[in-house]
């Protein structure tokens, strides 16, 4: 992942009045029943139950990671986690979710429906503490620090676990160089363990690969821009990262490939100098795609480029943008987006 913060408008942390005086709680860690089935209690009997599960250890962007029992009241910070719990069937172990790039789709809308929303930022420690989570599972691993839900230490203290989608780690030796849809299927199969339900994983990864498979390449090469955000310097997908992997398996060719990062800053003459075929446009509320194409057709610099005078625009939601479930039905979308256009001059 990128340096995450930069890669979107600051959206500044809400403080949670109801949650005033909940840091004095003392919370069991990881120590309740198994998930439930939908339409079940925590604490109901689910792919697993409690009495079954092998403790699992894990090494998670440095930080070892031990869960005795099934986690049942987790925070998820971030589309991408919450939607990794949806997606494995663990809704009803969700205490609530948090900083949600965007809607969650169709398909998980009714299992999202009874997940309490504490924040549309990074919920604080307090507001965090007042829903008495036994695990918090962060998108991103700066949703761990001291002004956003606490770090990890502190909140392993309290006896709450943690864990940051592998995908989102910096530190040399954990990022994934480059990013593959195997890391992403390695991730889901991961925190599957962590719950017992690990045959959830490896139906959800079948689904995902079968999707994959219905995917047509272009029939000639195809060059891209990945625009994430940024008007006077273009923040763009890199070579390593998700923006990467998806046109890798969409047939397109990135046009800042050989910059080794997962997104980068990048200047407007580079992106003149390349003139991509196609442009793909990350659609976020508070920076659309529309938004993005209006300012491509009015600058000077970019208005002559062979994407913007033929409307050559791919569109992906922010949340199918970074490391998650969505990446493989992104790439489907993509996939059949780039078929609808016409051919080039």
């Amino acid at each position: 992942m990128p340096s995450p913060l930069s890669a979107a408008p600051t959206r500044r942390r809400a403080t949670v009045a109801w949650a005033t005086g909940v840091a004095l709680l003392t919370l069991a860690g990881c120590t309740t029943a198994a998930p439930a089935e939908p339409g079940r209690s925590p604490g109901a009997a689910a792919g697993s139950s409690a009495a079954a599960f092998t403790p699992v250890t894990v090494d998670n962007c440095g930080t070892k990671v031990t869960v005795t029992k099934p986690p049942t009241h987790v925070v998820a910070i971030k589309s991408t986690s919450n939607e990794m719990l949806l997606a494995l069937g663990l809704q009803n172990s969700l205490a609530g979710s948090a900083f949600a790039d965007g809607p969650v789709p169709t398909r998980y809308k009714a299992a999202a429906a009874n997940v309490p929303v504490l924040s549309d930022q990074v919920p604080g420690p307090e507001a965090l503490l007042a829903v008495a989570p036994d695990f918090v599972y962060g998108g991103w691993e700066s949703n761990f620090s001291a002004d956003g839900a606490g770090d990890r230490t502190t909140l392993a203290d309290r006896g709450i676990g943690t864990y940051v989608s592998p995908a989102a780690c910096k530190e040399k030796g954990y990022q994934p160089d480059p990013l593959t849809f195997e890391d992403v299927y390695s991730e889901i199969r991961e925190v599957a363990s962590l719950f017992g339900v690990a045959d959830r994983a490896e139906t959800l990864i079948t689904a995902q690969k079968r999707a994959l498979a219905t995917v047509a390449k272009p029939a000639k090469p195809t060059t891209a821009l990945w625009y994430s955000s940024g008007a006077d310097t273009p923040y763009v997908g890199a070579g390593i990262g998700a923006p990467q992997m998806m046109m890798d398996k969409a047939g397109l060719t990135n046009i800042f490939a050989d910059v080794h990062d997962t997104w980068t800053s990048a200047g407007w003459e580079s992106v003149v100098a390349a003139d991509p075929d196609v442009i793909v446009l990350v659609d976020a509320s508070w920076n659309t795609a529309k938004k993005k194409i209006s300012l491509l057709e009015a600058n000077p610099a970019t208005n002559k480029l062979t994407a913007v005078r033929e409307h050559r625009y791919l569109t992906i939601p922010f949340p199918a943008a970074e490391a998650g479930v969505r990446n493989a039905d992104a790439v489907v979308s993509l996939s059949k987006q780039l078929a609808a256009l016409p051919p080039q001059d």
